[in-house]
């Protein structure tokens, strides 16, 4: 018989404290339970990512990864165009999460490789409902690569 496979871990890159607890009581909420490992930083999950810094340890790739675009340092956008120059780490899924409903920001990220830009909602009910259709896309619709940890 065959093992059930372990729920990918989300990547939650967002450096508002606030946003990253709202997020992580929807995902409750919609009953998302695959581990979530928060940066609060673009720095920081660029680091995770490429195993850097405090991360030098290897450590689980991501089967999904939601990013913020507004942070301080390096910004969404920088961190998602290095996620897809790499070639390692170009086949994870980015959901952008933002607040920015910019018709550029939408066209830069979708240049850059985004698989979606989705505007958060503005309550914690739209987040939730939100969270959920991710969930039930990413992980119920969508067939997704296999990440290897010594990609």
């Amino acid at each position: 018989m065959q093992q059930p496979l372990e729920l990918p871990t989300i990547l939650l890159v967002e450096d508002n404290v606030d946003d990253y607890e709202a997020t992580i009581r929807s995902f409750k909420q919609a009953h998302f339970n695959n581990p979530v490992h928060w940066c609060n930083s673009g720095k920081d999950a660029l680091d995770y990512l490429k195993r850097e810094g405090k991360y030098d340890m290897a450590t689980i790739r991501p089967g999904l990864i939601l990013l913020d675009l507004n942070m301080p340092g390096v910004d969404g956008r920088k961190a998602l165009s290095v996620i897809k120059q790499d070639h390692s780490l170009k086949k994870i899924p980015v959901v952008i999460l933002t607040t920015s409903a910019d018709e550029r920001d939408i066209e830069q990220c979708y240049e850059l490789g985004a698989s979606t830009y989705i505007q958060k909602p503005v309550n914690f009910d739209g987040l939730v409902e939100a969270i959920g259709r991710i969930k039930d896309y990413w992980f119920g619709i969508a067939l997704l690569p296999r990440i290897l940890a010594d990609e």
